[in-house]
């Protein structure tokens, strides 16, 4: 059956409509795990196996608010080797290239399903090419917490890195020696996971404030490291200094100007790529040089955001996940500066969710289309290389969705008839940014409208792929592997799109 964005999905999926079906439907709730007061304390991984039982086909879950330094799901997966467990169900939020203990657990069918918001690395690459016995599964942040509050995923122990952890289980996370700040996307598997491990390096006596509550926690593993706080910054957290990506950072400045969009009161989120994170700092001059107060930015916030609430540009900034140490100790400093779960964030049946009061934000792409689907999951030989993480979420919840991208990198294009997967449907995208011209959605007549007398370099988007074929030539056609591996899932849990195996033609 075609979906909503033109894709032949299997009957027995649940077909994508639109991003704004799931308002046809209600929100499917099961009960919360009962709250407790006995918490069991532990001082091996091997000690947590045997007694919660975890054996062949248990679902773990993980959080990755550590990045790159994260040894929790390292050390777990090396305990599954030891015991050669089968069958498994890891659904960590995100996978990164850190996680290499997986990558033979996956070709030993220890591990056969996975769900996941984001991944690459090696264990992206083996995915792709097929390795996986069962089905990847990737999911929004705001859908993960959809799924998990649902029923649909089904947690049986939940291994929370957390840097500090009191005698009575309850945990923080901006404080320790490996502190990671805020700790939104672990939430609901806090509350609906069957069973909840917290893992920390540094225990303490009681804590006066903390994110996870002790009564949610069934046991406490202490750890010589839960991993390296400095992992957490990573090369798509710093601000680029490419010229082409200053330009379309300038150039986006000018137009959020032009559209009346940097104003008192106003909010905003970027995501996390080079160029993205280079509009933050225009955006800055322009409140400085008019004298503007935001509401707040909100999103993975980093040192540019910080500097701007404690300059009094913002007045709060709503924070899922640290991207930088500076963030880490914002949060633990300073109180506006306010957690937020991933429901919160943008579960699509949260009343009130953050990503729902975004007067803009600016996102990236792997991929773009002429129908301005975009792509941020594979690259465009179908190898997994990111997902939408908050990407869908926010592009469904703000005013204006802005995607920022060059027309090439390495020679490749970003502009496409279609794009190879949709991560968010194009009728979320309302601009295109690029270093040659920008091209607004025809749905978005007041956006037109508005910037029909700007000298801004207004093209349609078959002109900018004609602009790109100029550059580049006509690029082959892209073949497409057979065996379906897994699929992509829109934020209310219908299938946006598929993923398959890589075509033999790209193995590498």
């Amino acid at each position: 059956m075609l979906n909503g964005v033109n894709r032949e999905i299997p009957d027995d999926l649940k077909v994508f409509v639109s991003s704004s079906d799931y308002k046809n439907h209600s929100r499917k709730l099961i009960e919360k795990k009962q709250k407790h007061s006995k918490v069991q304390f532990f001082d091996s991984y091997e000690h947590v196996f045997d007694f919660f039982n975890i054996s062949n086909g248990s679902t773990l879950s993980f959080h990755h608010h550590l990045r790159n330094g994260d040894k929790v799901l390292q050390n777990v997966s090396k305990v599954v080797k030891e015991r050669d467990l089968k069958n498994l169900h890891y659904a960590p939020s995100s996978i990164f290239p850190s996680y290499t203990e997986m990558v033979d657990l996956i070709i030993n069918k220890n591990i056969t399903n996975i769900h996941t918001n984001y991944l690459n690395g090696d264990v992206a690459k083996i995915i792709s090419q097929g390795y996986l016995d069962g089905q990847i599964i990737m999911n929004t942040h705001g859908g993960r917490a959809r799924l998990i509050e649902s029923g649909d995923l089904i947690i049986d122990v939940a291994f929370i890195a957390c840097p500090t952890v009191d005698k009575r289980g309850n945990g923080y996370g901006a404080i320790g020696p490996n502190a990671c700040g805020t700790l939104g996307y672990i939430i609901p598997d806090l509350e609906y996971a069957k069973k909840v491990v917290l893992v920390t390096d540094n225990l303490v006596d009681s804590l006066e404030t903390f994110q996870l509550d002790g009564s949610y926690v069934d046991g406490v593993l202490v750890v010589d490291s839960i991993g390296d706080a400095g992992g957490i910054v990573s090369g798509t957290t710093q601000i680029t200094k490419d010229p082409i990506g200053l330009k379309i950072a300038k150039d986006t400045s000018i137009l959020l100007d032009k559209l009346n969009l940097i104003k008192d009161g106003f909010s905003m989120q970027t995501g996390a790529g080079k160029t993205s994170l280079a509009v933050v700092s225009q955006v800055e001059k322009i409140m400085r040089e008019k004298n503007i107060k935001g509401s707040f930015a909100s999103g993975g916030i980093t040192k540019a955001y910080v500097d701007m609430l404690e300059a009094g540009l913002f007045e709060n900034l709503y924070d899922v996940q640290c991207f930088d140490l500076e963030a880490v100790k914002s949060f633990n400093r300073n109180k506006n500066h306010l957690a937020m779960s991933s429901s919160k964030y943008g579960n699509p049946y949260e009343k009130d969710i953050i990503a729902d009061k975004l007067d803009f934000v600016i996102l990236g792409a792997t991929e773009i289309d002429l129908n301005f689907n975009v792509n941020v999951t594979t690259d465009s030989m179908g190898y997994i290389i990111g997902g939408s993480g908050g990407h869908s979420d926010i592009a469904k919840g703000a005013d204006v969705t802005i995607v920022i991208s060059p027309l090439v990198k390495s020679r490749i294009p970003i502009v496409r008839e279609e794009v190879f997967t949709v991560t968010t449907p194009g009728e979320d995208v309302d601009i295109f940014v690029t270093e040659r011209g920008i091209a607004v959605n025809p749905k978005r007549i007041d956006l037109l409208e508005k910037l029909k007398d700007s000298k801004i370099n207004i093209l349609t988007m078959e002109e900018l792929l004609n602009k790109t074929y100029e550059m580049i030539g006509v690029p082959s056609k892209v073949k497409k592997g057979e065996k379906i591996i897994g699929h992509v899932e829109y934020r209310d849990g219908t299938v946006i799109d598929l993923l398959r195996k890589v075509h033999d033609d790209y193995i590498r």
